[in-house]
Parts: structure tokens; sequence; C-alpha cells
């Protein structure tokens, strides 16, 4: 067995510390993975093309899952406040509030009240006693008491109110052809644009926030592929990641695609990705605004 030389014995104990450590094969490293990644985008019934020169991200976590996390901390518009702001009367309100839609100008509303409702709501009366003035409709009732009786003659006021609004429920229980198109008499209180307007900002917080929460608190990586649609990321600890394109998507003739796609890194080994058409997402579709 070979001694070692007094002279190399001695340059080791006269080095420093950090210096002998940088000459030795750090494990960390060798405990590193690394991705392969190719992308291509098909549109229907056409051949592939590479993805390039397109920003992909290496994540933590899912960021379907991180879109989730950012909805339950930016809270949707509270539909029972946004009825109770409302300038409306409350029997509106109220029939608002058991009824899944906020589209008074709705073709279908006319199936979707009552002759009960059309009498209870005051909206609803005045739309109706418009849609079928002048004439429009044979035999409609027409009221005979007057608002200054409400106070001089308090009995007899009651009792024409009273009797209209029978002979009126009856009338359109017998003649329902006379609900139709009522509807557009209810565009000055129609609360559709304003909610719509509501849940399209709150949707739009959401779409800002996630990629911000995705880059700054879930990012390992981030590389951009070349003319070939490919690119590689090295020195990822062993672990589960996603590639993801975050909310941003590729067009591909008639598609639009994004990816979310998850890969589990081994340490010394490469993992080859390929994103194309079958792992891909879509863009969501738009969100109901009942």
């Amino acid at each position: 067995m070979r001694k070692a030389s007094p002279f190399l014995l001695a340059l080791a104990l006269t080095l420093p510390l950090p210096y002998l450590l940088a000459t030795r094969p750090v494990a960390a490293q060798s405990a590193n993975g690394a991705i392969d990644l190719t992308a291509s985008a098909a549109p229907t019934a056409a051949r592939p093309e590479p993805v390039r020169q397109f920003t992909f991200y290496v994540l933590t976590k899912s960021y379907a899952d991180i879109q989730k996390d950012v909805e339950e901390q930016e809270a949707p518009p509270s539909r029972d406040k946004f009825i109770s702001d409302l300038k409306v009367s409350q029997e509106l309100k109220d029939w608002l509030g058991s009824h899944d839609t906020f589209d008074l100008t709705s073709p279908n509303l006319d199936t979707m009240v009552s002759p009960d409702d059309i009498l209870k709501v005051p909206e609803f009366l005045l739309a109706y006693q418009r849609s079928n003035a002048g004439g429009v409709t044979s035999g409609l009732p027409r009221p005979k008491y007057v608002e200054a009786d409400k106070t001089a003659n308090p009995a007899r006021y009651q009792k024409q109110h009273d009797d209209y609004f029978a002979a009126l429920k009856k009338f359109i229980g017998s003649h329902p052809e006379s609900v139709s198109g009522f509807e557009l008499q209810l565009a000055g209180v129609n609360p559709q644009y304003q909610w719509a307007q509501m849940q399209a900002a709150h949707q739009k917080r959401v779409q800002q926030l996630a990629p911000q929460m995705a880059q700054t608190k879930y990012l390992a990586a981030r590389v951009d592929t070349d003319l070939d649609g490919h690119a590689s990321i090295g020195g990822l600890p062993t672990g589960s990641y996603w590639v993801s394109s975050l909310n941003i998507y590729v067009g591909a003739g008639d598609m639009r695609l994004g990816w979310d796609v998850p890969v589990s890194i081994q340490g010394g080994r490469t993992t080859r990705v390929d994103l194309s058409n079958l792992n891909a997402t879509t863009p969501p579709p738009p969100r109901a605004t009942q």
C-alpha cells in the first residue's frame, strides 16, 4: 500500500475547509433530475406543428389547484347581497331570490311566472299592463279604482282593487298567451347586465392573481421552447411537479390548447415529457351568469 506524500499531507493541512469541500463531488447535485420537453399542437384533422418559442412553467403544485385556491380566497359575488342591494320592489327581490335567474328579459320568462306572480310583483304587473295596452288584447279587464279613493273612500278603493285583481287573475289563467312578450317591458329593471359585470370582474381578478401566485409561490423552473418545440430543464430535486402553460393557450387553427401535466422527477434521471393535444386542456367555457 502506497503511503501518501508528506508534501500532499502538508498541503491538505494548510488548505481551508471550503476549498476542500468544493473539490469534492456534491451529493445534492447527483440527487437532481431533469426534464426533456417537446411540445406540439394540431388543429382538427391536421398535422401537429411544434409549439415554438413558448414559455412553460414547472410548478410544485397543479395550476388547476392553484386557481381553486385563489377562487376560495377571492370570494365570488354574493347573490343574496346583490339582490338585497337592488333598487326594485321587495316583491321582485323575493321572486328573484326564489328563482335561478336574473335575466328578466329572457324569452322564457313567461314560463317562469304565474298569474299570482304577475299580480304580486309590481314590476311584473306594470310590464303586463303595458304589453297588453292599447287594445292589443281583447277582453282584458280594466281597473276601475283610482288612487284618490285610497284615502277619500278606502272601502270602495279596496273593493274595486280586489275585483280588478280577481278578474285579471282569471283572465291571465284563461289567456296565457297574453303573458308572452311582456318581458320586453322589463328591460329597465333587468339586473342581468349588472350581475354579469360583477361576475366578470371577479373572474378577471382570479385570472390575474392565479398566475402571480403560481410564479411567486410554486415556481420551480421556467423555460422557453426553441423552433423545434423542444426545451430542457435541469437541476430539479426529486419530487412531483406540473408542467404548465398557466392561463396562456396556444392557438392551433381552430384549437386553443394549454397544459397542466404532472411529472415525477427522480434524482440523476432525465424524464421525457411530450405535450400534445392528447394531454392538453382547452379554455373553460364562460361561466353561467344566472
